[in-house]
């Protein structure tokens, strides 16, 4: 197997907040006594694949969990491994937020193995902290900086969606029309989709404080429920985020709805006053005998004068009854 097919990268934590980075042969040589070994695979690449399935020796469960195409976000604890999936905000260039990104950690007392299939920022900001000498120092403090990490990166994505909605009921307000439908309908989406995977894992971060793993202290688990509740209030945020884009889109269905009844309003009255003017006109205009002042040549000025009399008698009528 090549030294580098699949494997992003390893490190040997030192439990001071830094470690020491190495491929394949650094995995292979690391004991449970060198310290907390951090293995970053692309499950892409069939080299991380293999190491999984034959060098790894993770059970059939750990391995099936790890390599899964589509998974949702949850918790699962067995013994002293702890198995977390969690879902991050897709912030790679050209792609949307909510298609997001799915992170596996396998968690065990000294080793702990993470894989991805697309790039996910998060565990890269983990890597910097370790390289300048401020990162995790244990297995628990790995598991508090990934979904801290995590939840710091969905922040931009968020205030981006509460600036989008904000300009869309500005816009709405200075009397935008029917094309911001298509925007509204897209921000829901986008916040259905996002809830699709946070309303799950605000769950599974829940769980985590009640995980019977020898390898988490209260220390850790009073972070935890911080970060279960910050992941609480992410989903709220979605929430009222999707609140706001239903008013919005009520707002927008009720200012059109408006501006059609004011223009329908004007052709009624419009047909109100052409209604008497093309009845008379009608009935003057039928090719019968007997048609009064069909020889008198003044008859059609004293006709439009009638009809100019009675336009003006409607007008004069609407305006008082205050209907224009």
């Amino acid at each position: 197997m090549n030294d580098h097919d699949g494997l992003i990268f390893a490190c040997l934590l030192d439990g001071q907040g830094s470690g020491r980075f190495g491929g394949w042969e650094l995995v292979r040589e690391a004991t449970p006594e060198s310290g907390l070994l951090w293995v970053h695979l692309d499950l892409r690449r069939e080299g991380a694949r293999s190491w999984l399935k034959r060098e790894s020796g993770l059970d059939e469960i750990s391995q099936t969990a790890l390599l899964a195409q589509e998974s949702r976000p949850r918790s699962v604890a067995r013994g002293e491994t702890l198995l977390v999936n969690l879902r991050g905000v897709n912030l790679n260039p050209g792609s949307e937020p909510d298609d997001m990104i799915a992170v596996r950690v396998e968690l065990e007392g000294r080793r702990v193995i993470t894989t991805r299939r697309r790039h996910l920022k998060a565990l890269m900001d983990i890597r910097e902290a370790l390289e300048e000498n401020r990162g995790p120092i244990d297995t628990g403090s790995f598991l508090i900086d990934v979904i801290d990490r995590v939840l710091r990166r969905m922040a931009a994505a968020f205030e981006a969606l509460d600036d989008r909605i904000d300009s869309v009921q500005e816009r709405i307000l200075s009397g935008a029309g029917s094309a911001l439908r298509a925007e509204i309908a897209e921000i829901r989406n986008q916040v259905i989709a996002m809830r699709r995977y946070l309303a799950p894992q605000r769950d599974a971060v829940a769980r985590l404080q009640t995980e019977k793993v020898p390898w988490l202290t209260p220390v850790h688990r009073e972070e935890l429920r911080d970060l279960a509740d910050r992941t609480t209030r992410r989903v709220e945020d979605l929430e009222a985020a999707r609140d706001r884009a239903t008013v919005a889109h009520e707002e927008l269905t009720g200012r059109l709805a408006e501006q059609m009844n004011r223009t329908m309003y004007v052709l009624a009255l419009v047909a109100a006053i052409f209604m008497p003017l093309g009845l008379i006109t009608g009935l003057l205009g039928i090719n019968v005998g007997g048609m009064p002042g069909a020889e008198n040549g003044a008859a059609f000025w004293i006709v439009c004068g009638m009809l100019v009399g009675l336009a003006t008698a409607q007008w004069w009528w609407f305006r008082k009854r205050r209907l224009l």
